[in-house]
């Protein structure tokens, strides 16, 4: 799967669908029925429901579960469930005609560009779902059911708009058979990944690969370096489009940081080449000890992955003794975007999909399906988990509240291409950090500079 945290540009398709939108009107919610305890959103109990469902690395059967509890709470509606690749291309011909699904998930390469659909008025607010009773109990409002900083990431000008369903942490991953049988130990700190991936190339392995055709994927450990290093203060810097922030010290460090494995040859030879799932393959397959990726390789490789791997995930290490975020800071966010249209024929019933979605039955679905944290607090709560999605959950509680996440990628996609473009070059040696610094910086500067983009002011 390509990290669907990411918002991707559509090219032609984004302004297609920009040009062509108008903005949806609040009392278009499509038809509703009487209000009742078992039906605290009005559904019209006999309207046909259509759900559209990213089928990536998480597969789609938890959606399906959901779908089986809707249908059996509304026995008279008919759930249309539809998993598909390329959401973006699919469903933008059916935003711009105003005949969109009922429920989406807008995830994956390719999908939907959220900035236009939010710009364009085509998402509903979900503050309704997010104010009625959750499932489990009643008593607790969806919305309380949900882990910290959800509700805030789908939030745009004041209004929730989308709703993360995984909770995603970007680390590095090893297998843990490997790393016993050799004796080698996790490093802490940057200085000692340099020293360990000399022993590794003694063993014949090659210390590192990557997924080069998506530069975006070692880009995730060189921006935690540097949160690390810089502390949520450069964050802030970074997505406030402050002059120089990728100019900083401590992006600079980070960047030669991971310079250096280039440098000093702990890349995996044709690692530039590769797609994510022909580096993810090769590592799998031990020809590589190391790999950047989300926390959701573990689900993506499950039908490859060797027995005994026991893959596990480390936090990225430490850039240096004066970090000003411990070595146990991670960076986070969540992932899997839902919406529901706002010119949805049966709008209402996609509140009430969501409702069940963000179930504690169906969440709980997900991570062992998946092998992903969702975002419903507590889902994982008593359940074996394999080793790699241990190891996420053991990362979220040693990080307490060291978590980070920047935004820049979600309110700015032009810069975000142009860091996954400088960062590809700098790993094939072609810029050295500082010329890296001086692209990103650029294009950081075009955005700031750029009357038509609209603007976003991080103050946490």
């Amino acid at each position: 799967m390509q990290p669907t945290r990411r918002v991707l540009l559509l090219g032609a398709a984004a302004a297609s669908l920009g040009a062509c939108a108008t903005a949806g009107t609040a009392d278009n919610a499509g038809g509703k029925g009487g209000v009742s305890a078992a039906n605290p959103l009005g559904v019209a109990e006999d309207a046909p429901l259509e759900v559209v469902i990213f089928k990536g690395g998480y597969g789609d059967q938890y959606a399906k579960e959901a779908g089986t509890l809707y249908q059996q709470r509304y026995p008279k509606a008919k759930v249309d469930h539809k998993g598909i690749q390329r959401v973006g291309e699919v469903l933008q011909p059916r935003f711009i005609a105003d005949t969109p699904p009922d429920v989406v998930d807008n995830s994956g390469a390719g999908r939907l560009d959220l900035a236009t659909l939010v710009s364009s008025g085509k998402l509903r607010d979900l503050k309704e779902l997010l104010d009625a009773p959750s499932l489990d109990d009643p008593a607790r409002k969806v919305r309380d059911t949900l882990m910290p900083g959800v509700v805030e990431e789908g939030t745009f000008d004041g209004k929730v708009l989308i709703l993360n369903y995984s909770s995603v942490l970007w680390g590095v991953w090893y297998s843990k058979s490997l790393f016993a049988k050799h004796g080698w130990t996790y490093p802490k700190t940057w200085a000692e990944m340099l020293t360990l991936n000399e022993e590794i190339k003694k063993a014949g392995i090659a210390p590192w690969t990557w997924q080069g055709k998506y530069p975006e994927y070692i880009c995730d450990p060189l921006v935690s370096l540097a949160a690390k290093a810089g502390g949520h203060e450069l964050v802030r810097s970074i997505d406030n489009l402050e002059p120089n922030a990728w100019k900083s010290p401590a992006m600079l460090a980070a960047a030669e940081a991971i310079y250096q494995l280039a440098v000093r040859g702990h890349i995996m030879a044709g690692s530039e080449a590769l797609s994510h799932t022909e580096a993810q393959n090769a590592w799998c397959k031990g020809q590589a000890a190391f790999i950047p990726c989300g926390s959701w390789l573990e689900g993506e490789q499950q039908q490859v992955t060797p027995a005994g791997f026991d893959m596990v995930m480390g936090t990225v290490p430490a850039l240096s003794g004066s970090d000003k975020l411990p070595n146990g800071a991670v960076m986070a966010a969540s992932s899997e975007a839902f919406l529901v249209p706002q010119k949805a024929k049966n709008a209402q019933g996609g509140l009430e999909y969501l409702r069940l979605l963000f179930s504690r039955q169906v969440s709980r679905g997900f991570a062992q399906s998946a092998k992903a944290l969702p975002v419903v607090a507590g889902a994982t709560d008593g359940l074996t988990l394999s080793s790699g999605l241990q190891s996420v959950a053991d990362a979220v509680k040693a990080a307490g509240p060291n978590v980070f996440g920047y935004r820049f990628r979600t309110w700015y996609a032009p810069l975000s291409k142009a860091l996954d473009d400088a960062t590809g070059e700098l790993l094939a040696k072609r810029v050295n950090p500082q010329q890296w610094a001086e692209r990103v910086q650029k294009a950081a500067d075009d955005v700031r500079a750029d009357a038509s983009l609209k603007k976003h002011t991080r103050q946490g």
